[in-house]
């Protein structure tokens, strides 16, 4: 760029030559989706099925392509030899196919993020582009060739990459939306989430480290270096809750990227969702790995011997069911190695087929030896029969095995011998208790060993035919309304009905479907998963690729470990997985941060000892006040933002937030918090406890009686002093530039 030219000029410029490409791309990228969606619906199911294919390409291409709108460029390097590199979200090539725009994932890109001035990477200057819109605000130079750039010295090099840009973005309102920082990623980071795919990579940080930012990068990066091997078997993203996916679900897509499935433990099993919680010590036991044993035991006690042979009348003939029968049909079904329902059609089949033999040779009729297959029919639908093979292999579900074997105490002893007696008592509850977190993995277990029921599928079958039929019925309807022109039959009519359903994405069908296998998962707040959580995660990815994020001084969740090592040597196995760890607070100042590690410490939770990479006067408010709550609502009326940007907290537990709630609902306040089912995070106000607020930032945070949420948890054993502890920590460190503590003056 000519000396004479202003440099957000010449990169306007450069910006304007950028989007005006976009422009013509999404065109064309309409343009083809609505080709190929004007084609005919017909043809062999072949066209049909490219037609389909087509469609579903075109319409990706356009969603990626809309989604990079804001903030498309952020930063450009000068190399030595004088090339420069604009980076940006996407890659955009010209009509010639010559780069415009390297992707922030490309290996081109690589020394934006990574070049420091004594490993230059053979970059000369960094700019970072700041826009609005597509109007470029602001550049920030980098001279990283400092023998070359007269008049700087080594200790004008800047440590962090980009100083101004990323405090710039650290000092940015909040609104309610983790957003990308693919603008400002800081050289550690860049290292983490450009590791290679293979292997279980665990990322350890504090509070504001930028862990699940640096994740979610990880995540856009593997998909698109690895398309070959994770497009056709997507990336699952597991949170701790419904609050934190809704607060990063921009993330992905502002990077271009749509192919994840981002769901919590409580609704991994597609079509259930624990909404309950265990007693502390009832979820430790349940995530114990012993239990995947009584689950398996449980599953085995289904399948019973009879004491003695069984007489069943049927059809005026007196059969027996003999205990040996049962016996050898159960030895065949097991012998097969199917999930228990799909053996239990083996089963069922097997022990038909004796007692068909048998109607046939009572009935007289040898005859009807070729036709045992009808007598089998006809002895299933008999009620005697049905129910006594029933009570030799009982058709179940995962929900129905858990809920007899929590129910039945006799059952769970049999069950369960490695539990103590206390522990068993424990676990026993009466039917038709609600569903809790911790059974989660437990039900997951159950389904692996039951398997999918055939009865079941066989009655989707029904559906379908009986759905077909009602298609043809209407389809007469419609082309009789229109004179029949003969050209078109109601089955030929009801058969474009069926096709022209919506195409499901990868994302969908992989959401729904419980034995699919991913090609990554992304574990964000891992520490907290118990080794039966674990055992559910592996079964979804064969390839063991993980990204596990995490911090071992939050952890809070009954029988998680706290440790990385005594939870995953245990479930992948020593030396089969790495660590990296994060050692820059990125969201907190710095006066925060070390009274917050001062908690920690003193209450013995195992944390590191980050650097925050910025201090703010005043940041740290700590009051003892007559009345926290009120004093925390008017601190909460004055600290509001003014605009739609920002957000304030207020974190406490029990009677405290039942009194905030309370005040805020019969106040002028009362709009500007959720109610029902609103999500928080829409509003400039949040009242949240201290487990709702995990992972989450806000611009002010106030905490209604610390010593209060440290004690929440208890104080009768130390995992009750060292969760409360967590709990206090995680609030303390939510806040990007203050944090109010209220105690209760004595």
């Amino acid at each position: 760029m000519a000396a004479t030219t202003s440099p957000i000029a010449g990169e306007q410029r450069y910006v304007d030559r950028l989007y005006n490409r976009l422009d013509v791309l999404r065109d064309q990228a309409r343009g083809r989706l609505a080709q190929v969606r004007a084609s005919r619906a017909g043809g062999s199911p072949q066209n049909r099925s490219e037609r389909d294919a087509f469609a579903a390409l075109h319409a990706d291409r356009l969603a990626q392509l809309e989604s990079v709108e804001d903030r498309l460029v952020f930063g450009a390097v000068t190399m030595d030899d004088s090339e420069i590199r604009h980076i940006g979200r996407v890659g955009l090539q010209d009509e010639d196919q010559a780069p415009l725009l390297t992707d922030w994932r490309a290996p081109a890109a690589e020394a934006f993020y990574q070049a420091t001035p004594n490993h230059r990477l053979g970059v000369a200057r960094r700019r970072h582009i700041t826009t609005a819109g597509r109007r470029v605000t602001s550049v920030e130079d980098e001279l990283l060739d400092l023998e070359a750039a007269s008049g700087v010295s080594d200790s004008q090099a800047v440590e962090l990459a980009g100083e101004g840009a990323l405090m710039a973005a650290l000092a940015a309102a909040r609104t309610g939306r983790m957003n990308d920082i693919v603008a400002t990623i800081q050289a550690e980071q860049d290292r983490i989430i450009r590791s290679d795919l293979a292997g279980a990579l665990v990322v350890q940080g504090g509070p504001g480290t930028g862990k699940t930012a640096v994740a979610l990068h990880r995540a856009a990066y593997l998909l698109y270096t690895h398309r070959d091997r994770l497009e056709n078997s997507g990336v699952l993203i597991i949170g701790p809750s419904r609050i934190f996916l809704r607060y990063i679900d921009r993330v992905l897509p502002s990077l271009g990227e749509t192919g994840v499935v981002a769901t919590t433990m409580a609704e991994l099993v597609p079509g259930f969702t624990a909404t309950a919680t265990d007693r502390p010590e009832v979820a430790a036991i349940k995530g114990r790995l012993e239990l995947a044993g009584v689950v398996r035991r449980a599953v085995r006690e289904r399948q019973r011997l009879p004491r003695r042979d069984i007489t069943l009348p049927v059809l005026g003939h007196e059969l027996v069911l003999r205990r040996r029968d049962v016996a050898a049909a159960q030895e065949l079904a097991r012998a097969s190695s199917k999930p228990y329902n799909l053996a239990r059609n083996i089963f069922v089949r097997e022990l038909l087929g004796r007692l068909a033999k048998q109607f046939a040779e009572r009935s007289g009729a040898e005859g009807l030896a070729a036709d045992l297959d009808e007598v089998a029919a006809d002895l299933r639908s008999a009620r005697d029969v049905r129910v006594a093979v029933n009570l030799c292999w009982m058709p179940m579900t995962p929900t129905r095995l858990l809920a007899d074997l929590f129910a039945k105490p006799h059952l769970l002893e049999h069950c369960a011998p490695e539990l103590t007696a206390g522990e068993r008592s424990a676990l026993e509850r009466p039917p038709g208790s609600p569903w809790t977190v911790s059974d989660v993995p437990l039900i997951d277990e159950a389904a692996e060993l039951l398997g999918e029921d055939d009865a079941a599928a066989q009655a989707e079958l029904r559906h379908a035919a009986l759905q077909q039929r009602r298609d043809v019925e209407y389809a007469g309807m419609v082309l009789a309304g229109q004179g029949g022109s003969g050209l078109v039959s109601p089955e030929q009519l009801a058969q474009r009905f069926a096709a022209s359903g919506p195409a499901l994405t990868l994302a969908e069908r992989a959401g729904s479907d419980r034995s699919w296998a991913y090609g990554h998962i992304v574990v964000d707040e891992a520490q907290e998963l118990t080794p039966m959580d674990w055992r559910s995660l592996l079964r979804r990815c064969p390839a063991r690729s993980l990204t596990i994020v995490g911090d071992s001084g939050q952890t809070r969740a009954p029988g998680a470990t706290g440790s990385w090592n005594a939870s995953l040597d245990k479930v992948l196995g020593r030396g089969a997985w790495r660590i990296e760890e994060l050692t820059v607070n990125y969201r907190t100042p710095a006066a925060v941060v070390a009274a917050a590690q001062d908690l920690a410490r003193s209450a013995g939770l195992p944390v590191g000892h980050d650097v925050a990479a910025r201090d703010t006067p005043n940041s740290l408010l700590e009051c003892e006040v007559a009345d926290p709550v009120g004093e925390a609502l008017a601190l909460a009326r004055a600290r509001l933002p003014r605009g739609e940007a920002g957000r304030v907290a207020v974190v406490a537990v029990g009677g405290d937030l039942a009194a905030l709630r309370a005040a805020v609902a019969d106040s002028e306040l009362a709009d500007k918090v959720a109610r029902g089912d609103q999500n928080p995070l829409d509003f400039p106000l949040a009242l949240l406890d201290a487990a709702q607020v995990k992972g989450l930032e806000f611009d002010e945070v106030i905490v209604v009686d610390p010593a209060a949420i440290a004690a929440s948890a208890g104080t009768d054993t130390e995992f009750d002093r060292r969760t409360g502890a967590a709990d206090l920590y995680v609030a303390m460190t939510r806040p990007t530039r203050r944090l109010w503590m209220l105690a209760p003056a004595n």
